[in-house]
């Protein structure tokens, strides 16, 4: 008897049976635009070895006006469909089933050409898009169309047609974008006009036998969105024009409301699908923040749908569902929301990856294989970077042994779990901890490594960390001064009033912790929600609660402040940062950039502006905290050199920039495939 009988069960759609009730679902990854159909081909494959019983791609994009950005992967020759057909004869190869994602990205097109229902600007993009006629409306459908047509000759076994996150097709279903007064606009029947006869023509095109997924937003987020009664209106309507499957869609992609982002609440959405369920008779997904077995049987075995989609978890552990079959859970490398090597990749030009499996979509270049003669591999430091090295290089057959001076694993990862919206870090801790016990790995804590201890091994790894960078602020002594890592580890307890020095991602934590008490928004759905000013579309139109965001007071009085006379939190994530900035304004934080910290007493901070340091002010607070950055932890390091012991250096102790698990990572498991 499996633990996950709702999340194994089959899903029967009549022409064909889906193996299970998860869904890999669409990601742009940019593996598509490097033409390496190799590459793509055993992206794909490696998940359908995973067990899962359906992917969708990356958005294909239908023709050039409709592509996400110049170059980006479309479906409009013969030599697409050879291309793509390589693609889906791998997945079917390995016991697997692919639905291509048709997406039109209408005033979202990231390039001079796009088009829409009317010239309302995009507020994430600089280009103004062309309001469509008759002319231009029939040729998008005509391409839509046609792109599915291709795909079933490439071989997949279905589409999806996306029709939420503010795409096209979204852009016509509500007034904030559609405009026209004509048989397309106007009324909501002319407004969802375009969405079903997209969906019935394509259906004509690809015949009975064929699946076709809608996307359909349940949520806009955004003002003048959908109301649920209009929701139902075009499921009900988009089942009769013919599609197999309705996914769900969260918010559009200029929402200021948080949808996936690791603050978010596991399954926050669920409850949005679960009102769907019931008005329709085809099944219905459920998607955003479903990251472990364990809440995706949950969200089944409650009626919120009948499938789940899980999109980032499958660059995390391509094997989810697989682990899952075999009563192995505990092995499941977790999605953590990070969005650091997906999202951020993907808004930055770059093929995406994940922080924790750095192989995604890198598959066919960085290959973990058997090592040709097994090593004794020493390995200081139990954080991001060590661990990944331990964790590959006994994959391979060597034999690892790890040595900290900590009591526990997990390196600063014990600090992120600290804050409140980074939950999900515990979960990563227990897999290393997992992982660890399973490979065979001897780790030796509350150990200080020594040279004559790292003498007899065959390799030398120091992952040795960082320290914190000394700042050299007079009066930093005082009682009143605490660095980042006393707060974190609850060493120190600031008062009301405090001053946070330096900006970056530390600073942002440490303020986070600092401005909540009590349980985390992240660990309550309706404080979360209520927090962000999401409501339920059934009263208002879009999801937008008309109070807006009403979160709780904060814990304490919190300044940030930062050298740089720029925005706050200018380096962090593309694609988090917004949320990281509105989070602590809504907390009353206060930010202040362009100080030369002169001196620390009693009564707080005390600082000046620009370089004449004029202004001098009194920053009032009862307790200073230090976040200005790192420096290599080389001790180690330096003496091994003195003593001509070969050894790597990696992680924070090789470049301490930012804590960088990503790279920190990355660097780890390269090293380690090549020991």
């Amino acid at each position: 008897m499996t633990a996950y009988p709702h999340m194994l069960a089959p899903l029967d759609l009549g022409f064909t049976t889906l193996k299970n009730r998860v869904l890999m679902g669409s990601m742009h990854t940019g593996l598509e635009e490097t033409k390496d159909w190799n590459r793509v081909a055993e992206f794909y494959a490696e998940r359908a070895r995973g067990e899962v019983g359906l992917m969708v791609t990356g958005g294909i994009g239908p023709n050039l006006e409709g592509s996400v950005l110049p170059g980006a992967a479309m479906m409009t020759t013969d030599e697409d469909v050879a291309n793509h057909a390589i693609v889906t004869e791998r997945v079917h190869a390995n016991g697997g089933k692919i639905a291509m994602q048709i997406l039109h990205a209408g005033r979202y097109a990231y390039g001079p050409m796009c088009v829409a229902p009317s010239p309302v600007k995009s507020p994430i993009s600089p280009f103004p898009p062309a309001e469509l006629d008759e002319d231009g409306i029939e040729k998008q459908i005509s391409d839509i169309v046609a792109t599915a047509g291709r795909a079933k000759a490439a071989g997949y076994d279905g589409v999806e047609i996306m029709g939420s996150e503010g795409y096209f097709l979204n852009q016509f279903l509500v007034t904030h974008t559609n405009k026209r007064t004509d048989r397309w606009g106007g009324s909501y029947e002319n407004r969802m006009r375009l969405p079903i006869e997209v969906v019935r023509r394509t259906r004509e095109e690809v015949g009975t036998d064929f699946i076709i997924i809608y996307r359909l937003s349940m949520i806009d987020l955004v003002p003048n969105g959908s109301t649920f009664e209009e929701v139902v209106q075009l499921a009900q309507e988009i089942e009769k024009a013919g599609a197999t499957i309705i996914n769900t869609g969260i918010g559009w992609h200029e929402a200021r409301i948080p949808t996936i982002a690791t603050s978010v609440p596991r399954a926050a959405f669920a409850w949005v699908t679960k009102k769907l369920m019931g008005k329709v008779s085809i099944p219905v997904i459920t998607s955003n923040r479903i990251n472990t077995p364990e809440v995706a049987e949950e969200v089944l075995s409650t009626g919120c749908a009948d499938m789940v989609s899980l999109a980032r978890p499958m660059l995390a552990d391509a094997h989810f569902v697989r682990k899952a079959m075999d009563e192995k859970a505990a092995h499941i490398a977790p999605c953590i929301a990070c969005n650091q090597a997906c999202l951020d990749h993907t808004f930055g030009g770059k093929i995406s990856s994940c922080l924790v499996n750095p192989r995604a979509c890198y598959e066919t270049e960085l290959v973990v294989a058997p090592a040709d003669t097994a090593k004794s591999i020493a390995i200081v430091g139990a954080g991001p970077a060590g661990l990944s090295t331990a964790l590959t290089a006994a994959e391979r057959g060597h034999t690892v042994t790890i040595f900290d001076r900590a009591d526990e694993i997990g390196g600063q990862l014990n600090m992120a779990k600290q804050v409140p919206g980074k939950e999900e870090f515990w979960g990563l801790v227990d897999w290393y901890r997992a992982m660890v016990a399973e490979m065979g790995i001897t780790v030796h804590l509350n150990t200080e490594a020594t040279v004559d201890a790292l003498k007899g091994f065959d390799e030398v790894i120091i992952a040795t960390g960082v320290l914190p960078r000394d700042p050299e602020i007079p009066g930093q002594d005082a009682d009143n001064v605490h660095s980042y890592i006393d707060v974190l580890r609850k060493r120190a307890t600031p008062g009301k009033r405090v001053a946070v020095i330096g900006a970056g991602g530390i600073g942002f934590d440490v303020s986070e912790y600092l401005v909540h008490e009590g349980q985390s928004p992240t660990e309550n759905l309706p404080a979360w929600m209520e927090e962000w000013g999401v409501a339920d579309t059934a009263e208002h139109r879009g999801g937008l609660s008309p109070e807006g965001p009403q979160p709780d007071a904060p814990a304490r009085a919190v300044t940030l402040l930062q050298r740089k006379a720029e925005k706050h939190g200018k380096r962090l994530g593309k694609t988090t940062g917004w949320i990281h900035r509105a989070a602590l304004k809504m907390k009353d934080v206060e930010f202040v950039g362009g100080v030369n910290y002169e001196r620390i007493d009693a009564e707080g901070l005390h600082v000046s502006f620009g370089d004449a340091r004029e202004n001098p002010t009194l920053i009032a607070a009862d307790d200073i905290i230090l976040c200005a950055g790192q420096v290599p932890d080389r001790s180690l390091a330096d003496a091994l050199e003195a003593a001509g012991i070969a050894h790597h250096i990696i992680g924070g102790a090789d470049v301490a920039a930012e804590l960088d698990a990503k790279r920190a990572i990355d660097q780890g498991t390269r090293l380690a495939a090549t020991l």
